[in-house]
Protein backbone atom coordinates (compact mmCIF):
# COMPACT_ATOMS: atom_id res chain seq x y z
CA UNK A 1 0.00 0.00 0.00
CA UNK A 2 1.31 3.44 -0.91
CA UNK A 3 0.93 6.64 1.10
CA UNK A 4 -1.70 7.87 -1.38
CA UNK A 5 -3.88 4.79 -1.07
CA UNK A 6 -6.75 4.52 1.40
CA UNK A 7 -6.46 1.39 3.60
CA UNK A 8 -9.44 -0.98 3.60
CA UNK A 9 -9.98 -0.31 7.31
CA UNK A 10 -10.57 3.38 6.59
CA UNK A 11 -13.00 2.86 3.70
CA UNK A 12 -16.78 2.99 3.96
CA UNK A 13 -18.06 -0.60 3.87
CA UNK A 14 -21.16 -1.09 1.69
CA UNK A 15 -22.65 -4.59 1.92
CA UNK A 16 -25.22 -6.12 -0.44
CA UNK A 17 -27.66 -8.72 0.91
CA UNK A 18 -30.42 -10.67 -0.80
CA UNK A 19 -31.57 -14.00 -2.15
CA UNK A 20 -29.61 -16.02 -4.69
CA UNK A 21 -29.98 -14.63 -8.20
CA UNK A 22 -31.56 -11.36 -7.01
CA UNK A 23 -28.75 -9.59 -8.84
CA UNK A 24 -26.37 -8.58 -6.05
CA UNK A 25 -23.27 -9.18 -8.15
CA UNK A 26 -24.86 -7.41 -11.13
CA UNK A 27 -25.62 -4.40 -8.93
CA UNK A 28 -21.97 -4.29 -7.80
CA UNK A 29 -20.86 -4.27 -11.43
CA UNK A 30 -23.42 -1.62 -12.40
CA UNK A 31 -22.45 0.65 -9.50
CA UNK A 32 -18.75 0.42 -10.28
CA UNK A 33 -18.96 0.34 -14.06
CA UNK A 34 -16.60 -2.64 -13.94
CA UNK A 35 -16.91 -6.41 -14.12
CA UNK A 36 -15.74 -6.88 -10.53
CA UNK A 37 -18.11 -9.68 -9.56
CA UNK A 38 -18.87 -12.93 -11.39
CA UNK A 39 -22.42 -12.92 -12.76
CA UNK A 40 -24.29 -16.11 -13.68
CA UNK A 41 -27.86 -17.32 -14.09
CA UNK A 42 -26.90 -20.24 -11.85
CA UNK A 43 -28.08 -19.66 -8.29
CA UNK A 44 -25.39 -19.49 -5.60
CA UNK A 45 -22.49 -18.23 -7.74
CA UNK A 46 -21.27 -16.12 -4.81
CA UNK A 47 -20.31 -18.67 -2.14
CA UNK A 48 -18.42 -16.44 0.31
CA UNK A 49 -18.40 -12.70 0.99
CA UNK A 50 -16.35 -10.94 -1.69
CA UNK A 51 -14.62 -7.65 -0.82
CA UNK A 52 -13.80 -5.09 -3.54
CA UNK A 53 -11.96 -1.87 -2.68
CA UNK A 54 -12.81 0.94 -5.09
CA UNK A 55 -13.84 4.57 -5.49
CA UNK A 56 -17.58 5.31 -5.57
CA UNK A 57 -18.66 8.89 -6.09
CA UNK A 58 -19.92 10.82 -4.22
CA UNK A 59 -18.69 8.76 -1.22
CA UNK A 60 -15.06 8.30 -2.30
CA UNK A 61 -13.03 5.25 -1.17
CA UNK A 62 -15.33 2.32 -0.31
CA UNK A 63 -15.32 -1.45 0.05
CA UNK A 64 -18.19 -3.21 -1.74
CA UNK A 65 -19.12 -6.52 -0.08
CA UNK A 66 -21.02 -9.04 -2.20
CA UNK A 67 -22.54 -11.69 0.09
CA UNK A 68 -23.92 -15.23 -0.50
CA UNK A 69 -27.66 -15.63 -1.05
CA UNK A 70 -29.82 -15.55 2.07
CA UNK A 71 -31.94 -18.42 0.72
CA UNK A 72 -28.99 -20.78 0.21
CA UNK A 73 -29.92 -24.35 1.10
CA UNK A 74 -28.46 -27.34 2.93
CA UNK A 75 -25.79 -27.51 5.62
CA UNK A 76 -23.25 -25.67 3.46
CA UNK A 77 -25.89 -23.11 2.57
CA UNK A 78 -26.53 -22.44 6.27
CA UNK A 79 -22.84 -21.74 6.77
CA UNK A 80 -22.84 -19.33 3.82
CA UNK A 81 -25.88 -17.50 5.18
CA UNK A 82 -24.14 -17.26 8.55
CA UNK A 83 -21.11 -15.72 6.82
CA UNK A 84 -23.37 -13.22 5.08
CA UNK A 85 -24.93 -12.15 8.37
CA UNK A 86 -21.49 -11.82 10.00
CA UNK A 87 -20.73 -9.13 7.42
CA UNK A 88 -23.16 -6.87 9.31
CA UNK A 89 -20.46 -6.45 11.96
CA UNK A 90 -18.39 -4.36 9.57
CA UNK A 91 -21.16 -2.78 7.49
CA UNK A 92 -21.50 1.00 7.33
CA UNK A 93 -24.26 1.00 4.67
CA UNK A 94 -26.52 -1.97 3.85
CA UNK A 95 -28.19 -2.56 0.48
CA UNK A 96 -30.92 -5.21 0.50
CA UNK A 97 -31.40 -6.41 -3.09
CA UNK A 98 -34.87 -7.73 -3.93
CA UNK A 99 -36.30 -9.03 -7.18
CA UNK A 100 -38.75 -6.41 -8.50
CA UNK A 101 -41.18 -9.15 -9.51
CA UNK A 102 -41.46 -10.96 -6.18
CA UNK A 103 -40.63 -8.09 -3.83
CA UNK A 104 -39.81 -8.65 -0.16
CA UNK A 105 -39.91 -12.24 1.08
CA UNK A 106 -39.11 -13.77 4.47
CA UNK A 107 -35.40 -13.82 3.57
CA UNK A 108 -35.12 -10.08 2.90
CA UNK A 109 -37.37 -9.35 5.87
CA UNK A 110 -35.06 -11.33 8.15
CA UNK A 111 -31.97 -9.35 7.19
CA UNK A 112 -33.94 -6.07 7.30
CA UNK A 113 -34.91 -6.82 10.90
CA UNK A 114 -31.24 -7.31 11.80
CA UNK A 115 -30.22 -4.14 9.95
CA UNK A 116 -32.86 -2.05 11.70
CA UNK A 117 -31.97 -3.61 15.06
CA UNK A 118 -28.39 -2.42 14.53
CA UNK A 119 -29.65 0.98 13.33
CA UNK A 120 -27.58 0.79 10.14
CA UNK A 121 -28.26 3.12 7.21
CA UNK A 122 -29.89 1.03 4.47
CA UNK A 123 -31.70 0.96 1.14
CA UNK A 124 -34.02 -1.64 -0.35
CA UNK A 125 -33.01 -1.99 -3.99
CA UNK A 126 -35.65 -3.52 -6.27
CA UNK A 127 -33.71 -4.94 -9.20
CA UNK A 128 -34.78 -6.25 -12.63
CA UNK A 129 -37.35 -3.50 -13.31
CA UNK A 130 -36.66 -4.08 -17.03
CA UNK A 131 -38.40 -7.44 -16.65
CA UNK A 132 -41.03 -6.83 -14.01
CA UNK A 133 -41.61 -3.11 -13.65
CA UNK A 134 -42.16 -1.72 -10.17
CA UNK A 135 -43.77 -3.66 -7.37
CA UNK A 136 -45.20 -1.97 -4.29
CA UNK A 137 -42.29 -0.93 -2.10
CA UNK A 138 -42.05 -2.42 1.39
CA UNK A 139 -40.59 0.85 2.69
CA UNK A 140 -40.96 3.87 0.40
CA UNK A 141 -38.51 5.97 2.41
CA UNK A 142 -35.72 3.49 1.70
CA UNK A 143 -36.72 2.15 -1.72
CA UNK A 144 -34.81 2.38 -5.01
CA UNK A 145 -35.86 0.81 -8.33
CA UNK A 146 -33.13 -0.22 -10.76
CA UNK A 147 -32.17 -2.47 -13.62
CA UNK A 148 -28.61 -3.72 -13.42
CA UNK A 149 -28.90 -4.77 -17.08
CA UNK A 150 -30.13 -1.49 -18.62
CA UNK A 151 -28.54 0.67 -15.88
CA UNK A 152 -31.87 2.41 -15.30
CA UNK A 153 -31.92 3.93 -11.81
CA UNK A 154 -28.23 3.22 -11.09
CA UNK A 155 -27.26 6.90 -10.98
CA UNK A 156 -30.13 7.56 -8.59
CA UNK A 157 -29.01 4.63 -6.44
CA UNK A 158 -25.52 6.13 -6.19
CA UNK A 159 -26.99 9.45 -5.14
CA UNK A 160 -29.18 7.76 -2.54
CA UNK A 161 -26.20 5.86 -1.13
CA UNK A 162 -24.23 9.10 -0.93
CA UNK A 163 -26.90 10.66 1.29
CA UNK A 164 -27.00 7.79 3.77
CA UNK A 165 -23.77 8.22 5.68
CA UNK A 166 -23.75 11.29 7.95
CA UNK A 167 -20.50 13.21 8.26
CA UNK A 168 -18.65 12.72 11.52
CA UNK A 169 -18.97 15.70 13.83
CA UNK A 170 -15.26 15.45 14.52
CA UNK A 171 -13.22 13.57 11.88
CA UNK A 172 -11.10 10.81 13.40
CA UNK A 173 -7.40 11.56 13.61
CA UNK A 174 -4.49 9.33 14.52
CA UNK A 175 -2.16 12.00 15.83
CA UNK A 176 -3.06 15.28 14.09
CA UNK A 177 -4.91 16.75 17.07
CA UNK A 178 -1.89 16.17 19.33
CA UNK A 179 0.62 18.17 17.27
CA UNK A 180 0.99 21.61 15.67
CA UNK A 181 2.31 22.72 12.27
CA UNK A 182 6.12 22.68 12.22
CA UNK A 183 6.44 20.15 15.05
CA UNK A 184 8.95 17.31 14.92
CA UNK A 185 7.52 13.85 15.63
CA UNK A 186 9.96 10.97 16.05
CA UNK A 187 8.73 7.52 15.02
CA UNK A 188 10.62 4.53 16.38
CA UNK A 189 10.33 1.73 13.82
CA UNK A 190 12.21 -1.51 14.58
CA UNK A 191 13.48 -3.35 11.52
CA UNK A 192 13.85 -6.99 12.52
CA UNK A 193 12.97 -10.42 11.15
CA UNK A 194 9.27 -9.77 11.76
CA UNK A 195 9.24 -6.51 9.79
CA UNK A 196 7.82 -6.79 6.23
CA UNK A 197 10.46 -6.65 3.51
CA UNK A 198 10.72 -3.37 1.64
CA UNK A 199 7.92 -1.49 3.39
CA UNK A 200 6.55 -0.19 6.66
CA UNK A 201 3.53 -1.75 8.36
CA UNK A 202 0.16 -0.07 7.91
CA UNK A 203 -0.10 1.83 11.24
CA UNK A 204 3.32 3.39 10.61
CA UNK A 205 2.36 4.45 7.09
CA UNK A 206 -0.94 5.92 8.23
CA UNK A 207 0.69 7.82 11.09
CA UNK A 208 3.28 9.34 8.78
CA UNK A 209 0.53 10.41 6.40
CA UNK A 210 -1.47 12.01 9.23
CA UNK A 211 1.61 13.92 10.43
CA UNK A 212 2.28 15.24 6.92
CA UNK A 213 -1.35 16.26 6.47
CA UNK A 214 -1.04 18.42 9.59
CA UNK A 215 2.08 20.17 8.29
CA UNK A 216 4.43 18.62 10.83
CA UNK A 217 7.69 16.76 10.25
CA UNK A 218 8.11 13.03 10.87
CA UNK A 219 11.52 11.52 11.59
CA UNK A 220 11.61 7.71 11.44
CA UNK A 221 14.45 5.87 13.18
CA UNK A 222 15.29 2.43 14.51
CA UNK A 223 15.51 2.09 18.25
CA UNK A 224 19.29 1.71 17.98
CA UNK A 225 19.56 5.18 16.41
CA UNK A 226 17.06 6.95 18.68
CA UNK A 227 19.40 8.38 21.31
CA UNK A 228 21.74 9.98 18.75
CA UNK A 229 18.79 11.27 16.71
CA UNK A 230 17.33 13.08 19.71
CA UNK A 231 20.70 14.79 20.23
CA UNK A 232 21.02 15.71 16.54
CA UNK A 233 17.55 17.24 16.16
CA UNK A 234 18.55 20.47 17.85
CA UNK A 235 15.10 20.84 19.46
CA UNK A 236 12.78 18.66 21.50
CA UNK A 237 10.33 16.64 19.45
CA UNK A 238 6.69 17.34 20.19
CA UNK A 239 6.10 13.61 20.49
CA UNK A 240 7.85 10.24 20.23
CA UNK A 241 5.77 7.32 18.93
CA UNK A 242 7.21 3.84 19.25
CA UNK A 243 6.40 0.34 18.14
CA UNK A 244 5.04 -1.43 21.22
CA UNK A 245 7.69 -4.14 21.17
CA UNK A 246 10.41 -1.53 21.73
CA UNK A 247 8.45 0.34 24.41
CA UNK A 248 10.70 -0.49 27.36
CA UNK A 249 13.95 0.33 25.52
CA UNK A 250 12.56 3.55 24.07
CA UNK A 251 11.14 4.72 27.42
CA UNK A 252 14.61 4.40 28.96
CA UNK A 253 16.08 6.64 26.24
CA UNK A 254 13.41 9.35 25.89
CA UNK A 255 13.62 12.00 28.65
CA UNK A 256 10.57 12.34 30.88
CA UNK A 257 9.86 15.85 29.56
CA UNK A 258 9.30 14.53 26.02
CA UNK A 259 5.82 13.03 25.44
CA UNK A 260 5.93 9.33 24.57
CA UNK A 261 3.26 6.94 23.31
CA UNK A 262 2.89 4.03 20.90
CA UNK A 263 1.26 3.28 17.56
CA UNK A 264 -1.06 0.75 19.24
CA UNK A 265 -2.29 3.23 21.82
CA UNK A 266 -2.99 5.80 19.12
CA UNK A 267 -4.92 3.21 17.12
CA UNK A 268 -6.90 2.13 20.18
CA UNK A 269 -8.15 5.71 20.32
CA UNK A 270 -8.50 6.03 16.53
CA UNK A 271 -10.83 3.12 15.88
CA UNK A 272 -11.59 1.41 19.16
CA UNK A 273 -12.33 2.38 22.75
CA UNK A 274 -9.12 3.38 24.51
CA UNK A 275 -10.59 3.73 27.98
CA UNK A 276 -12.19 0.28 27.80
CA UNK A 277 -8.82 -1.14 26.76
CA UNK A 278 -7.07 0.61 29.63
CA UNK A 279 -9.52 -1.17 31.93
CA UNK A 280 -8.56 -4.41 30.22
CA UNK A 281 -4.86 -3.77 30.79
CA UNK A 282 -5.43 -3.24 34.48
CA UNK A 283 -7.58 -6.36 34.69
CA UNK A 284 -4.70 -8.40 33.29
CA UNK A 285 -2.89 -8.08 36.60
CA UNK A 286 -5.69 -10.03 38.31
CA UNK A 287 -5.53 -13.18 36.19
CA UNK A 288 -5.30 -16.48 38.03
CA UNK A 289 -3.85 -19.91 37.34
CA UNK A 290 -5.90 -21.52 34.57
CA UNK A 291 -7.35 -18.22 33.29
CA UNK A 292 -8.21 -18.40 29.57
CA UNK A 293 -6.78 -15.65 27.38
CA UNK A 294 -7.85 -15.12 23.78
CA UNK A 295 -5.22 -13.57 21.49
CA UNK A 296 -7.23 -12.07 18.61
CA UNK A 297 -5.90 -10.54 15.39
CA UNK A 298 -7.78 -8.78 12.62
CA UNK A 299 -5.70 -10.18 9.78
CA UNK A 300 -3.91 -13.35 8.79
CA UNK A 301 -0.18 -13.28 8.22
CA UNK A 302 2.84 -15.55 8.12
CA UNK A 303 3.93 -16.33 11.68
CA UNK A 304 7.57 -15.65 12.56
CA UNK A 305 9.44 -17.80 15.07
CA UNK A 306 9.11 -15.02 17.68
CA UNK A 307 5.63 -13.86 16.62
CA UNK A 308 4.17 -11.16 18.86
CA UNK A 309 0.69 -12.66 19.09
CA UNK A 310 1.48 -16.32 19.58
CA UNK A 311 4.88 -16.12 21.30
CA UNK A 312 5.83 -12.76 22.81
CA UNK A 313 2.50 -11.68 24.34
CA UNK A 314 1.90 -15.09 25.98
CA UNK A 315 5.47 -15.10 27.32
CA UNK A 316 5.34 -11.55 28.65
CA UNK A 317 1.86 -11.97 30.16
CA UNK A 318 2.89 -15.19 31.90
CA UNK A 319 5.96 -13.46 33.36
CA UNK A 320 3.90 -10.39 34.33
CA UNK A 321 1.19 -12.32 36.17
CA UNK A 322 3.32 -15.19 37.44
CA UNK A 323 0.41 -17.50 36.63
CA UNK A 324 -0.09 -20.54 34.43
CA UNK A 325 -2.44 -19.23 31.75
CA UNK A 326 -4.30 -20.94 28.91
CA UNK A 327 -3.91 -19.16 25.54
CA UNK A 328 -6.13 -19.48 22.48
CA UNK A 329 -5.93 -17.57 19.20
CA UNK A 330 -8.22 -16.26 16.48
CA UNK A 331 -7.35 -14.32 13.33
CA UNK A 332 -8.84 -12.58 10.32
CA UNK A 333 -12.62 -12.24 10.12
CA UNK A 334 -13.06 -15.03 12.68
CA UNK A 335 -14.00 -13.79 16.14
CA UNK A 336 -15.78 -16.09 18.62
CA UNK A 337 -19.49 -15.46 19.12
CA UNK A 338 -19.37 -16.90 22.63
CA UNK A 339 -16.79 -15.07 24.75
CA UNK A 340 -18.13 -16.11 28.13
CA UNK A 341 -15.39 -18.68 28.75
CA UNK A 342 -12.53 -16.18 28.52
CA UNK A 343 -10.99 -14.13 31.31
CA UNK A 344 -9.16 -11.67 29.03
CA UNK A 345 -9.07 -10.79 25.33
CA UNK A 346 -5.84 -9.36 23.94
CA UNK A 347 -6.45 -7.86 20.51
CA UNK A 348 -4.06 -6.50 17.89
CA UNK A 349 -4.26 -2.82 16.90
CA UNK A 350 -6.93 -3.66 14.33
CA UNK A 351 -5.30 -1.74 11.48
CA UNK A 352 -6.96 -4.05 8.90
CA UNK A 353 -10.41 -3.76 10.53
CA UNK A 354 -12.77 -0.86 10.01
CA UNK A 355 -14.01 1.02 13.11
CA UNK A 356 -17.41 -0.67 12.88
CA UNK A 357 -15.86 -4.15 13.19
CA UNK A 358 -13.38 -3.14 15.90
CA UNK A 359 -16.07 -1.50 18.00
CA UNK A 360 -18.32 -4.53 17.53
CA UNK A 361 -15.60 -6.77 18.96
CA UNK A 362 -15.09 -4.47 21.92
CA UNK A 363 -18.84 -4.18 22.52
CA UNK A 364 -19.19 -7.97 22.37
CA UNK A 365 -16.48 -8.30 25.00
CA UNK A 366 -18.09 -5.71 27.25
CA UNK A 367 -21.48 -7.40 26.88
CA UNK A 368 -19.89 -10.73 27.89
CA UNK A 369 -18.17 -8.96 30.81
CA UNK A 370 -14.75 -10.02 29.54
CA UNK A 371 -11.96 -7.39 29.73
CA UNK A 372 -10.38 -6.52 26.37
CA UNK A 373 -7.08 -4.77 25.65
CA UNK A 374 -4.87 -4.30 22.59
CA UNK A 375 -1.23 -5.27 22.28
CA UNK A 376 0.28 -1.83 22.83
CA UNK A 377 -1.85 -0.86 25.82
CA UNK A 378 -1.10 -4.19 27.50
CA UNK A 379 2.63 -3.99 26.80
CA UNK A 380 2.78 -0.47 28.26
CA UNK A 381 1.01 -1.73 31.38
CA UNK A 382 3.30 -4.76 31.73
CA UNK A 383 6.38 -2.53 31.37
CA UNK A 384 5.08 -0.07 33.97
CA UNK A 385 4.79 2.88 31.57
CA UNK A 386 1.07 2.94 30.77
CA UNK A 387 0.40 6.20 32.63
CA UNK A 388 3.27 7.92 30.85
CA UNK A 389 2.10 6.67 27.43
CA UNK A 390 -1.42 8.02 28.03
CA UNK A 391 -0.29 11.50 29.08
CA UNK A 392 0.17 12.82 25.50
CA UNK A 393 -3.49 12.01 24.90
CA UNK A 394 -4.53 14.05 27.93
CA UNK A 395 -5.41 10.98 29.99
Amino acid sequence: MGLNETPRGDRIHIALFGRRNAGKSSIVNALTGQELAIVSDVKGTTTDPVFKAMELLPLGPVVMIDTPGLDDEGELGEKRVKKAKEVLRKTDIALVIADAETGITEFEQGILDLIRERKLPYLIVYNKTDLAGRVRAEDNDHACFVSAVTKEGIFGLKEAIGKLLPEEEQPRQIVGDLISPGDFVVLVVPIDSAAPKGRLILPQQQTIRDILEHNACSVAVKESELEQTLKDLGKKPALVITDSQAFEQVAAIVPEDIPLTSFSILFARYKGDLMEEVKGARAAGHLKDGSRVLIAEGCTHHRQCDDIGTVKIPRWLTEYTGKQLVFETSSGSTFPEDLSGYDLIVHCGGCMLNPKEMKHRIASSVKAEVPIVNYGVLIAAMKGILNRSLQPLGL
